[in-house]
């Protein structure tokens, strides 16, 4: 079992940075692919961003390409997302999610931490 427990979640003014972190249980880590994901109420929850589990590759959804750097140091256990230049439309729940080796889908989920942006 792995627990995900996002923090660095606020408000912050358009333009403004923040840097979310996800501290994860476990000595298997290592080996998962991590995401980030974020849901607005009302919406089906979005892809923001994905790194493998060696840090060697990222992916990012064209909407905040540029903008969000997704990372992790597995001697923490913890991956982070760091969001620069953030717009009133960023605001939302992000979760981060962990998918295990050979997994076609994210397996484990955190409970989420809010981000608004006013303009």
């Amino acid at each position: 079992q792995v627990q995900l427990v996002e923090s660095g979640g606020g408000l912050v003014q358009a333009g403004g940075s923040l840097r979310l972190s996800c501290a994860a249980s476990g000595r298997t880590f290592r080996s998962y692919a991590m995401g980030w994901f974020r849901q607005v109420p009302g919406k089906e929850r979005e892809f923001v961003a994905v790194i493998s589990w060696s840090g060697g590759r990222t992916y990012y959804a064209d909407s905040v390409k540029g903008r969000f750097t997704i990372s992790r140091d597995n001697a923490k256990n913890t991956v982070y997302l760091q969001m620069n230049s953030l717009k009133p439309e960023d605001t939302a729940v992000y979760y981060c999610a962990a998918q295990t080796v050979n997994s076609q889908k994210y397996d484990y989920w955190g409970q989420g931490t809010q981000v608004t942006v006013s303009s």
